[in-house]
Order: structure tokens, then sequence, then C-alpha cells
């Protein structure tokens, strides 16, 4: 599987910060950009080969990844206009000429996608391509009717309607020459969903945003107040005192935190959605949503998710108190 980002285009809504950097190295994170996240997803999930599809100011992102980022090897392709993301997508597949199957991301989403999820979903169906879809969120609050008078208001409800998310599994063989040009979702996949061959990967309730606007990047900003990203998900400071500390876990479906202990931290574990259990080092114990577990300082433990799960850990305050025992993924 070869990875590809679409990431050549000259960002006009997101000036005054595009005029001396392209779209994909503006900092969601103090020297976190959006591309650095998406690579960082790459890594994790496994794929250790990435064509960036560059064009506007492609020298800037090529000299700070080089040709090797994260553990994965860089190949460039730099488009000297916009041609549409048909041609970006044909070309990188010509620069990887040793991959049959291709992991496809838009260059403005940031996005908790379980990416190994959706890659095994694809190798295991027939579909020439498959697209991640999500709930859509509604950019506005929601009044509520009653028969004459307002009811409720509903602050930017997630709506019951599925958008595209952006992320692709393609075959090679798509009908790239049927088309002059344009981009793939207006020309290739309306054409190969009428024959049936345009599969999708759902996924409810994950971060997903697109950072086409000064807004959006607002948002995702706020987002990314006391959140890491971790190969596994991520971890989020909600709560941070004296006396005590509390974060969010993200762990997604077939992922795992590192095995690991905290000498000083005493820690109840409050499940609020997912599936999954930890493993210590002579047993494990299942959860499931509303489940509590306690865990006491210095034992070794890892968090084994069965399907995405979020928890809320509470602890004594010691935010630095871990020692790696095992660690899972070669991407920190």
């Amino acid at each position: 599987m070869i990875g590809m980002i679409l990431c050549g285009g000259y960002g006009r809504r997101l000036k005054p910060y595009t005029d001396s950097i392209p779209a994909p190295l503006i900092e969601i994170r103090e020297n976190y950009t959006i591309l650095d996240k998406q690579l960082f997803d790459f890594a994790a999930a496994g794929i250790r080969d990435v064509v960036l599809l560059t064009g506007y100011r492609s020298e800037m992102i090529q000299a700070r990844y080089g040709d090797r980022y994260k553990g994965i090897d860089l190949t460039y392709h730099i488009e000297k206009k916009p041609m549409g993301t048909l041609k970006a997508i044909k070309a990188g597949m010509d620069v990887a000429n040793n991959g049959d199957t291709f992991l496809v991301r838009n260059g403005d989403i940031v996005a908790d996608v379980n990416l190994k999820r959706m890659v095994q979903r694809h190798e295991n169906n027939h579909y020439s391509a498959t697209i991640f879809v999500t709930k859509m969120r509604s950019p506005f609050g929601i009044v509520e009717l009653g028969d004459d008078r307002v009811k409720s208001f509903r602050e930017k409800p997630v709506l019951d309607y599925y958008i595209n998310g952006g992320v692709y599994c393609m075959s090679r063989d798509l009908p790239f020459d049927e088309f002059e040009g344009g981009s793939v979702e207006q020309t290739i996949f309306p054409l190969i969903a009428e024959s049936g061959r345009l599969g999708y990967y759902r996924e409810d309730n994950v971060y997903w945003t697109l950072i086409n606007t000064v807004r959006d990047l607002e948002e995702a900003r706020k987002e990314y107040v006391n959140k890491t990203d971790k190969p596994w998900g991520y971890e989020k400071v909600l709560i941070s005192t004296e006396k005590y500390l509390t974060k969010e876990l993200f762990i997604r479906a077939g992922y795992q935190t590192s095995f690991h202990k905290h000498p000083r931290k005493d820690e109840t574990m409050y499940i609020m959605s997912g599936v999954g259990y930890i493993e210590f080092e002579d047993h494990k114990e299942f959860f499931q949503k509303n489940d509590t577990i306690r865990i006491e300082p210095d034992v070794p433990h890892t968090i084994v998710a069965t399907e995405n799960t979020v928890l809320h850990e509470v602890s004594t305050p010691f935010l630095e108190d871990t020692v790696r025992i095992k660690d899972y993924y070669s991407v920190r």
C-alpha cells in the first residue's frame, strides 16, 4: 500500500497564512502542522512509502520533510499549475510505479480515522475504490420548532447524513484515461459508483474537519489545545491541578497503548464509550461503556481497544510519570 497526499493547492481562503507558506505547513499546534498530522497517521498505520503531490511553494515542503520522515520514504510530484485531483493522483501513481493500491488523502483534512481498518476493508472487498465517510456536523446551530413556537436550540449537532471524508483507497486500474481532467470526486467516483465498484469505510463519532478557511483553522487549533496525537489515537489533558489530573484517551479499534507503568500515579479509568480490555502482567480486565477500572501505582499494563474507545483517566497529578516497558509502534 502506497500513501499519497494532495497538498499542492494555493489555499486562497486561508490567506494571509498562505501568502508565505503552503497550506499543509500551517500549524494546528505549536510546531505541528497539518501535514505532520497526516504523515504521523500514515506511519502509525504502517504505511512506509508516501508520494506528496505538491505545487504551490513545494520547495518549503521538501525543505521540511526531505526524503524521509517518521520512518516514511517520501517521493514528490511537483505540479506546475493546478490540474485537478484526477491528474494529480494519476501522476502520483506513475511516480510510484511499484504499487497497485494507494491510500490517498486530501491535504486539508485533519481526522482521527482508523487508516489501518480502512485499508483492511478495501483489501478484503472487490471494489475498485473505497472512500471514507462520516456523519456531517452542522456548521450552524439548529433551531427545533414546535407548532407555533421555538422548542429548543442545538449547537452544531451531528446530522443524519454522511459526507465524503476525503480519504480514499484506490486501485491503479481506475479509468483515468476516460477523463481529460477535473476532480476524482466528480468524474471517476460517480462513474464507478454507477457500476457498483465504489465501496465505503464508515466511522462515526471520530474527530474530522476540513481546514478550508481561517475559521476552520481556529476551530482545529481549539481542538488541539492540550491534545497530543499518539500512534494509537490521542491523549488530551482536560484538567490539571495540584491535586489531580484528568485526561481523555481515544484508542482506535485494533490498537493499544504501550505496555507501561506509572511509578507514582494512582489512576482510575472511566470508560465513556467502546469495548476492550486492560492487560496486566498476569491477567486481563475487560471493559465496556460505563465501567470503571482502578490501576495502582507501579503496575505495568496496556490498554487494548477492540472497538473505538474513549476513556477518562483520573489520577494523582503526575503528568510525565510514565515508564514505557514495551512499545508497539515505530513512530511517536
